[in-house]
């Protein structure tokens, strides 16, 4: 990134903490950033993610909420190769109900960047779907609900994988899903097992199997996070897939959701962690 913030070039793979060791972090970000190394000066290096976890590259210790998403206390450390210095955002944590975050906390804060007077809530989709409760500039509270990975494992490793198809897709019944769990969360184990049964009994279409399934469990996700959202702004930070049917779940409920990219944001609270390094005299 040019020092306006501005990208001017990008790397991506696979490799992160689920295939490296510890010291296996800086040879996978040098095959990445090796041929954009070319000056004198170490170049500095702004992480955020699971780099920080405690199986990652270096621990960086949670901050505890109430916060702002980024503070002074980034781990900064010089790495093997000297044309590198390597700084990495700490997420978050709370202490009761016990919660962390790993970079979310750095798109939330590019959200801010965005909107400093923002008032409400971030639900970040994904495999563990954030809402956090945002104001006065501070991450207030936040929610984790493991939404993306039951459904992964739902799908790909339980009996239900027989019954719920890849691909396709049936919005009716999404919507109708979304509607039975809110309604009746404690009825959602026999939900589940029902999909298995109707594809046997009455040939559940596949795509139908995986819509409800989908819908079964984001309204499982949006009863259990009803307390942050209900009658309040809410901003969801992603695009795509995932991110629409969040959005379609919580117009049904009457919200009025608005979406952030998600690299736009991260990029942003990316550009602020920098500013952050810099008032420190880093690097």
């Amino acid at each position: 990134m040019a020092a306006d913030g501005v990208p001017l070039t990008e790397a991506r793979s696979d490799d992160g903490m689920a295939r490296l060791a510890p010291e296996g972090f800086e040879a996978a970000l040098l095959r990445l950033v090796g041929p954009w190394l070319s000056g004198p000066e170490p170049v500095p290096v702004v992480i955020c993610g699971m780099a920080g976890a405690r199986q990652g590259w270096r621990e960086a210790p949670y901050r505890p909420v109430p916060c702002p998403p980024l503070g002074p206390e980034m781990l900064t450390f010089g790495a093997n190769d000297p044309r590198l210095a390597i700084a990495i955002v700490p997420g978050l944590s709370q202490a009761r109900p016990a919660d962390v975050m790993r970079g979310e906390e750095t798109q939330i804060a590019g959200l801010l960047a965005a909107a400093p007077g923002f008032d409400g809530i971030a639900c970040l989709p994904g495999t563990h779907t954030k809402w956090a409760h945002l104001s006065a500039g501070e991450v207030v509270g936040f929610q984790t609900c493991m939404t993306g990975e039951l459904f992964a494992l739902l799908s790909g490793q339980s009996v239900l994988r027989h019954s719920v198809g890849t691909t396709g897709w049936d919005r009716e019944a999404f919507a109708e899903a979304v509607a039975d769990a809110m309604s009746t969360p404690q009825k959602l184990a026999a939900r589940l097992f029902g999909l298995r049964a109707e594809a046997l009994l009455s040939g559940l279409a596949p795509d139908r199997a995986r819509a409800r399934l989908s819908g079964l469990l984001i309204g499982l996700d949006l009863a259990a996070s009803r307390p942050y959202w209900l009658g309040q702004e809410i901003v969801l930070i992603g695009e795509g897939t995932l991110a629409g049917r969040y959005a379609e779940a919580l117009v049904a409920q009457g919200a009025e959701p608005r979406q952030a990219d998600a690299t736009e944001v991260t990029l942003a609270g990316l550009r602020a962690a920098r500013a952050k390094l810099a008032e420190r005299g880093w690097p």
